[in-house]
């Protein structure tokens, strides 16, 4: 099933408002035998031209169409931020579907499923509350924030994201995820808690710990080199695993 190679094909989902080009440094600084593919949404990257979707399942439904040919072999996922809100939601899918799941799951800055939600209406803010809250949650270049107009430009994509965040809720009895989970986020978040990053070890049968590090929601920004690190340690031992109990 797994072969005896190292490779693994990795799935990167950004985070709300953004982009592959956050991410865009990471094939080099991962394994070199990984196919990293950095995915944009409708609407941004290179997808610029293609209608936006605010709905968190449909958002997963159209990766899972558009991925469809790639989700073979040995894959994994890593979100952040909306970005493992996506990827947790495909592996919903893919599980009720009874196909291939991912090896590994990485979730980045992204609270435990709630039922009733995350109790938050940023989407709906007046334009100056909004830009002072990202500019608290940092990721967004503080030019967007100040121009007039690449905030005009930019806003609709970042009002879409956090919409489609925030009215999302976890499907009722939705099951435990099989693979092992790894949880990551910064100590200076002011938008998500450690507890509530601690809280997937509930929706987790194999959960591998959450780690740490100093920042705040984007905590890997300046320097990813940290954070890479323990993916690639994270999702090589889950691969070994995997292959443990299937080599074939």
């Amino acid at each position: 099933m797994y072969g005896t190679g190292d490779g693994l094909r990795l799935f990167v989902f950004h985070h709300a408002g953004g982009s592959h080009l956050l991410y865009r440094d990471w094939p080099r600084l991962l394994p070199a035998s990984w196919d990293v593919r950095l995915l944009d949404a409708p609407g941004r990257g290179r997808l610029t031209g293609e209608p936006q979707i605010d709905d968190a399942r449909a958002l997963a439904a159209f990766f899972r169409r558009r991925l469809a040919a790639d989700l073979s072999g040995p894959f994994a996922f890593f979100g952040h931020s909306m970005g493992a809100l996506i990827a947790y939601e495909l592996t919903q899918q893919l599980a009720a579907e009874g196909v291939r799941l991912p090896v590994w799951l990485g979730l980045s800055a992204r609270g435990a499923p709630r039922p009733q939600g995350e109790g938050t209406r940023r989407h709906a803010l007046p334009d100056e509350e909004l830009r002072l809250h990202l500019a608290a949650m940092g990721g967004t270049p503080l030019e967007v924030l100040k121009d007039p107009d690449l905030w005009e430009m930019f806003a609709p994509a970042l009002r879409n994201d956090l919409k489609l965040v925030e009215n999302w809720r976890p499907q009722p009895g939705a099951p435990d995820l099989r693979m092992p989970v790894n949880v990551y986020g910064g100590h200076g978040d002011v938008v998500v808690a450690p507890e509530r990053l601690a809280g997937w070890e509930q929706h987790a049968r194999r959960f591998m710990g959450l780690r740490m590090f100093d920042g705040g929601h984007f905590y890997f920004q300046a320097d990813p080199v940290p954070l890479l690190g323990h993916v690639a340690r994270d999702a090589s031992a889950a691969l070994a695993a995997a292959r443990a109990v299937d080599p074939a």
